[in-house]
């Protein structure tokens, strides 16, 4: 699966659990502790392929998928530049994580930071449109 095809598949799952979840009157802390990851696991089985396996994408203790991805994340499936003629399809702006390359290509590996699933970095970012928050992602439209 492309980077663009997840981010438009998450967007619209995503979109679906705020809308009920406003439907319901919930406000933004309410929504955001909704998404935590026991409850996720317990109520949103299908959000996540992780889920069916009980496992988290980060080991804290206190996950919140509310963002999944990160707003720092940049990515285009057409390349967004070259290291050693492998085409770089992603990458932090904020330099955490690290890099996994194969197969000709070099990925952002995220899974050494847990920025995005703190309760704390989802307030100041919050929108219950996912959409705007992570405007800047995709370099490719």
């Amino acid at each position: 699966m492309s980077y663009k095809n997840w981010f438009d598949t998450h967007a619209k799952k995503h979109k679906t659990i705020v809308d009920k979840l406003l439907a319901c009157g919930k406000n933004e802390d309410e929504i955001i502790e909704y998404f935590c990851f026991e409850n996720m696991v317990k109520n949103e089985i299908d959000f996540c392929p992780l889920y069916k396996k009980n496992k988290k994408c980060h080991d804290m203790k206190k996950l919140n998928c509310y963002l999944c991805a990160c707003p720092h994340f940049r990515f285009d499936d057409d390349g967004l530049s070259e290291y050693n003629g492998h085409k770089i399809l992603s990458r932090c702006e904020i330099n955490n994580g690290d890099t996994i390359a194969h197969d000709g290509v070099i990925h952002h590996n995220c899974s050494p930071c847990s920025v995005p699933h703190h309760k704390s970095f989802i307030k100041k970012v919050f929108d219950v449109d996912w959409k705007k928050i992570m405007k800047e992602c995709n370099l490719g439209r």
